[in-house]
């Protein structure tokens, strides 16, 4: 039976036990004893040593640039790249916690869009030309009933996984699955980026409908980041590639873009409050809203959990919706406490104000209070969307939008400027205000004391996102003699 190095050495420092060995196990050198050896050799076999003891370890974390802005009358969305296939190509894909799965248009796409007011060139999978690409068959997990779902469809006669997804705003894709090479940077240490790779399914989209289909704001697909079995937070980390944990931090102003990582942020300012079981969604209780720190007269019944009510987290929505029983309430608070300095209006049904000075001066704080003890505080500029002006004031609106039952859905407007982490494996999630350009810290929970006191900078550059790690006497001990001795079991 073969043994991989690592394995045995961290089982001996971190177990600090005495092994007996009923036999020995003869090493041989790859690189000959007096033998000279470049420099570059080493280098390059070490970097492909370090990568393959990413697969190792569990909690490898990896990062993605951010680009877009909440900002509606601007991209209104956040999207990042992803590199898939073999060779790679790269996608813009938006961020998109309220759905599970990763899709990408299909080179036999008939209505996709094919241009982007985004600024960002369109591109298309095209399973043939990748050398990686294999069908989804009927007989696959996804198509099981074990975890079939009402998107999920199979053709006996073509013996192709299929899917049909219809989104809230009432847009809509279909296509089949197929399991690609997902390429990605998994960063290990100071300067050390890993550049690794994983097959996982995804959605090939031959049909789009509804907003997807328009160019002013057409990306290349969506990168869902639920807790289902197909998002690819999921795959990965039942492959152990990665921790069940991600984390975003969505700057909303000057160009947006911000961090998103596969693994999990630390800051001391962090609050959780847990998951509502067995949701499809990153469902959380909202007990009540306060404005001005004066709670609003709303029934909790109007936040309670059900088949077709709740409160959820998600960033592929722009907005802020809520419930009538909940609107209601907030509009009329926040237009008493304004209005000795702002003139109400209306615009477009929408309730907006007549600001003459700084709205941090004019509107209050607002409060969200979730089950845990959890506050969600907002400023003005979280609830509030900028219009212009009119006659020499500025005009701001309520960026919170009605909904007549249904679910409460906290978007973009609200989850800006703030650390988001979404801790599956706990079945939390935590948050807390902050400037997201400026750098994070973040936990690789391959060992419990092992944290990141570095930075993954919020620049829409992969490469400048830099994680520095502070590695244990384990690991540097480990690192050390990978480094310095290269030798295999037979």
């Amino acid at each position: 039976m073969r043994a991989s190095l690592p394995f045995l050495i961290l089982a001996v420092l971190v177990s600090v036990s005495v092994v007996n060995c009923a036999s020995v196990l003869p090493l041989e050198r790859i690189f000959p004893l007096n033998h000279p050896v470049e420099l570059d050799q080493l280098r390059a076999r070490d970097r492909v040593r370090h990568s393959r003891l990413l697969q190792g370890f569990v909690g490898g974390v990896v990062d993605f640039p951010v680009e877009g802005s909440p900002d509606p009358y601007l991209a209104g969305l956040y999207f990042t790249k992803v590199k898939l296939g073999s060779p790679p190509r790269e996608f813009n894909v938006q961020i998109d916690t309220g759905s599970d799965v990763l899709w990408v248009s299909c080179s036999s796409c008939s209505n996709c869009p094919q241009s982007s007011g985004l600024g960002v060139q369109l591109n298309y999978y095209d399973a043939a030309s990748s050398t990686t690409a294999l069908p989804v068959p009927c007989s696959h997990p996804i198509c099981t009933s074990e975890m079939q779902t009402t998107a999920t469809q199979c053709s006996p006669q073509s013996n192709q996984c299929s899917y049909s997804f219809q989104y809230g705003d009432g847009s809509g894709t279909t296509g089949y699955y197929v399991s690609d090479t997902f390429y990605f940077d998994a960063v290990l240490g100071e300067s050390l980026i890993a550049n690794s790779s994983a097959a996982i399914v995804f959605g090939c989209s031959t049909f789009q409908s509804g907003d997807l289909t328009k160019t002013d704001k057409a990306v290349d697909g969506i990168f869902g980041f639920g807790q289902g079995d197909l998002s690819v937070i999921s795959q990965l980390s039942s492959h152990v590639i990665t921790p069940r944990v991600f984390s975003h931090c969505l700057k909303g102003q000057g160009g947006g873009g911000g961090i998103l990582v596969l693994g999990e942020i630390l800051e001391p300012g962090i609050v959780y409050s847990p998951l509502v079981p067995s949701q499809p969604h990153y469902n959380l209780n909202l007990l009540s809203i306060a404005v001005n720190g004066q709670l609003l007269p709303i029934d909790p019944a109007a936040f309670a959990t059900s088949n077709n009510r709740g409160t959820i987290v998600d960033s592929g929505t722009t907005l802020t919706y809520l419930v009538e029983e909940a609107y209601d309430p907030f509009v009329s608070a926040i237009t008493a406490v304004v209005s000795p300095s702002a003139v109400p209006t209306k615009y477009k049904g929408n309730q907006c104000y007549l600001v003459s000075t700084s709205v941090s001066q004019v509107f209050p704080p607002v409060s969200f209070n979730f089950a845990g003890g959890a506050s969600m505080l907002l400023k003005p500029e979280e609830y509030l969307i900028s219009l212009g002006s009119y006659a020499g004031a500025a005009i701001w609106c309520i960026g919170f939008q009605k909904i007549q039952g249904g679910i409460t859905i906290l978007g973009d407007l609200v989850l800006k400027d703030k650390i988001f982490v979404y801790d599956i494996a706990h079945q939390r999630i935590g948050w807390t205000n902050y400037d997201c350009s400026l750098s994070v810290n973040v936990s690789v929970p391959s060992s419990k004391d092992f944290i990141n006191a570095g930075q993954l900078n919020a620049s829409n550059s992969a490469r400048d996102m830099l994680l520095k790690l502070i590695p244990l006497a384990i690991m540097a001990l480990l690192m050390h003699i990978l480094a310095l001795v290269d030798f295999q079991f037979l």
